[in-house]
């Protein structure tokens, strides 16, 4: 069977990268405590129940398995969130693996997913599949993440990986024996990168598994959720440069321009009456 690399969150940080680049998954435990767990799920938890997916129903043919809720714009609802996206273990390994190829990385999807007694496994995918136009395999382009806020286990939806298969080419398939499932207790983070074949595990247990997915990409790349449109101008105003940055309020070298008058008050110029 395969098998995804491990370790604590005390480890030093460049043996942490060197598994992950040569696996493509890894899991770091002991990242997060109880405390941040608990105030992430009471600010979430008023918005679960309008999340998107299905709850009690499935059609095989669906890319998200029912049984499942899961729910995005977490940067707007939750400032715990915030707190994930802007990580030191994530802005280090995305300085590494997307650094080289853009001036900054940004968010490119925010989403609290809970995977529900008598899901089904979902369908081995890339991250990076929406960007058919690279061939496989394709360059740095995405960095995931997944916050376990309850323990991830084998019979409750822990996610499955296909460790080294962000590296192959066109055609090369999984077998069962190379798909490891994610075990990890409440606190712990997995980290994927975007070539990197994985989908949710299915549910044969009788409790929920809840985490948190925060993926990243290059900065001139079309992000998977919009942040710039889930994030409501106000509250941006409010972030630090870095968290502005990931969510798209800078610009990336000569992409993105914008005039900041349009649908704001101009301040009046000295002598300047209004």
């Amino acid at each position: 069977m395969s098998r995804i690399p491990r370790h604590e969150a005390s480890d030093p940080v460049d043996d942490m990268w060197a598994a992950l680049d040569e696996a493509g998954c890894l899991v770091v435990t002991d990242v997060t405590d109880t405390d941040l767990r608990d105030r992430l799920r009471r600010e979430l938890e008023p918005h679960m129940p309008e999340a998107g997916g299905q709850t009690g129903l499935d059609d095989p043919e669906a890319f998200y398995p029912g049984h499942t809720r899961r729910m995005t714009a977490l940067i707007a609802r939750s400032e715990e969130s915030r707190k994930l996206a802007t990580h030191p273990l994530s802005m280090d390994f995305g300085a590494r693996h997307l650094g080289p190829g853009c001036e900054h990385f940004q968010l490119h999807v925010t989403a609290a997913l809970e995977v529900g007694p008598g899901a089904r496994r979902q369908v081995l995918h890339r991250e990076e599949d929406p960007f058919t136009f690279f061939p496989l395999p394709r360059p740095n382009l995405i960095l995931a993440s997944m916050w376990a806020i309850t323990d991830f286990r084998a019979d409750n939806g822990g996610t499955q990986l296909v460790p080294g298969s962000h590296r192959w080419g066109v055609g090369r398939e999984a077998e069962p024996g190379e798909i490891a499932l994610a075990e990890m207790p409440a606190g712990s983070v997995l980290y994927w990168l975007g070539g990197t074949l994985h989908g949710a595990g299915a549910n044969t247990a009788g409790d929920w598994r809840y985490g948190v997915i925060l993926t990243y990409s290059l900065g001139w790349l079309r992000q998977e959720e919009n942040q710039a449109l889930d994030v409501p101008s106000d509250l941006a105003a409010t972030f630090s440069p870095e968290l502005q940055r990931l969510t798209s309020r800078t610009m990336h070298g000569a992409l993105g321009f914008f005039d900041p008058r349009v649908g704001r008050p101009v301040p009046a110029s000295p002598g300047e009456r209004r």
